[in-house]
């Protein structure tokens, strides 16, 4: 009789898909804004790890450049007034600078307070530039972050309000059969998978990207130091 019950209980489908479809509303809510910002979060990755690969490549080339020996004149024309890689940014605001600074006679100024300002003036286009480029390569960075920190709740949310709805059926039909609590379970630990999903990615990225970014901007650093050195020097012998 026993095997006879349990040949004739209903099969649950178990999909991810049936779940969902099964779901509450508010649950469905959850699970969607999670599928959202996970595949939001990847969009993110992608970008962020494929531009740092980019940057680093186009930096070295462009180092490569710079100690080539050649004029710092013929360099920035190569350049350009516009490029599109921050440290050739960098150096091109810095020469254009030092440009706007020989005036029209062609020459730096050749008094020690006017080398030294100079010198200043250049320094802090330098930086100024480089947070503009480091700002706009931390864009959207926090989103990872908050995905990181919000999406284990969301899903327990999810998860609480899915378990607080079977228990209620639950009372309200009084029966406790695994037929009926195992399918509303799943929908709620279904959210809960869905957070750690979305999450788990996202700090694991967004610790990787934050640490290149940091040596990113330590190489940047690193050449616009050089190449206020270079100039500082330039000064010097005018």
């Amino acid at each position: 009789m026993e095997s006879a019950a349990i040949a004739a209980a209903p099969v649950v489908n178990m999909s991810a898909w049936a779940l969902f479809l099964q779901a509450d509303l508010v649950v469905k809510a959850v699970v969607v804004l999670l599928i959202l910002m996970s595949l939001w979060s990847w969009a993110i990755i992608f970008d962020k790890v494929f531009r740092l690969r980019s940057l680093f490549k186009q930096a070295e080339q462009f180092e490569e450049k710079f100690w080539s020996g050649q004029s710092l004149e013929d360099l920035f024309e190569r350049v350009g007034q516009r490029p599109r890689e921050p440290m050739a940014t960098i150096f091109t605001a810095a020469m254009r600078e030092w440009r706007r600074s020989a005036g029209k006679g062609g020459t730096p100024p050749a008094s020690a307070s006017g080398s030294a300002l100079l010198g200043e003036r250049i320094d802090r286009v330098m930086k100024i530039s480089l947070e503009r480029e480091m700002d706009h390569l931390h864009r959207r960075m926090i989103f990872l972050a908050s995905t990181g920190s919000v999406a284990p709740f969301l899903g327990l949310f999810g998860t609480v309000w899915g378990i607080m709805n079977t228990f209620t059926a639950i009372g309200a039909s009084s029966d406790t059969s695994l037929a009926t609590v195992a399918p509303g379970i799943a929908e709620a630990l279904f959210a809960t998978a869905l957070g750690l999903v979305a999450a788990i990615p996202a700090v694991v990225f967004y610790n990787k990207i934050s640490s290149d970014l940091s040596r990113y901007a330590l190489r940047l650093e690193n050449f616009a130091g050089e190449f206020g050195a270079i100039l500082s020097r330039q000064l010097d012998v005018k």
